[in-house]
This record gives C-alpha cells, structure tokens and sequence, in this order.
C-alpha cells in the first residue's frame, strides 16, 4: 500500500497535542479497535511498545517509537504476526499560539494479501475517525 498522509489544523498549541499523542497507554481510552498497548520500554525520546487491536480481526505487534519533542513522533515495526512493514508518524507544526498543522503519515504493508478495496475502505473509513479521537481527547484533558 502507498504511504498514506492526511493534515489537518488542530485548535490546540502543539505541545498539548504531543502530550496526547505520547500517551501511548492511554489509546484504548479513545482510540476505536485498541484494546490494549503495553509499553515494553521507554525514554524520553523513544518507545517500544506492544498494540493490541481489535479490526475485523484480532492482533498485536510491537512498533519502536522515536519522539522529537515537541514536533514529531514517528515509528517503525519490530515485530508482528500482521503486518510486514508498518512505518509511520505525526509531524507538529505550530501556525500560532493557539493553532497546529498536524501531519499524520502510515505506511503499511500485509504479510497476507489484502485486496486493496478492504484495504482503501479500512483506512477511508478510519483515518478521519481516529483524527476526530485525538481532537477529542486533546479537549478533554485541558
């Protein structure tokens, strides 16, 4: 599948949106089909961790995170049964005090195939979806 990538301006100061983002645990909090992350290992500047999901099917992998505070988080697949490449990211530029661009990339590929309608619908579908998450989540916590 081609990298994927969707921007959009958050109402928020990018600070307040890495926090969220870096809240690895908290996912399965707001994030739909998590239902759980395991951090296996952390820093200040990276992250291993283990996703469970819950798409269609049930699975996990675990993905190395690197974190540039307060303006990136990107991430690379260690290991898992799903997929064979999962490479991705957040880019945080601030436009104002108060505003953000906010850059989300992925790049993924299955071990087994997947038609590329399932696979186009699956991330239509849930892209915009997780977006509006993580807007939610960055106003609930304050």
């Amino acid at each position: 599948m081609p990298r994927i990538e969707k921007k959009e301006v958050f109402p928020y100061p990018a600070e307040k949106i890495y926090q969220v983002i870096v809240d690895f645990a908290s996912y399965p909090e707001f994030v739909s089909g998590v239902d759980e992350i395991e951090i296996l290992k952390s820093s200040e500047t990276h992250t291993t961790a283990q996703y469970s999901l819950n798409l269609i099917k049930k699975f996990s992998y675990v993905l190395e995170l690197e974190h540039e505070k307060p303006h990136r988080v990107s991430w690379d697949l260690k290991s898992g049964d799903f997929f064979k490449k999962n490479s991705g990211g957040w880019d945080l530029k601030p436009l104002s005090e108060n505003e953000t661009e906010v850059t989300y990339y992925l790049d993924v590929e299955f071990k087994m195939f997947a038609p590329k309608m399932v696979v186009n619908k699956l991330v239509a579908n849930n892209l915009p979806q997780m977006l509006k998450a993580f807007q939610k989540r960055i106003a609930e916590v304050g």
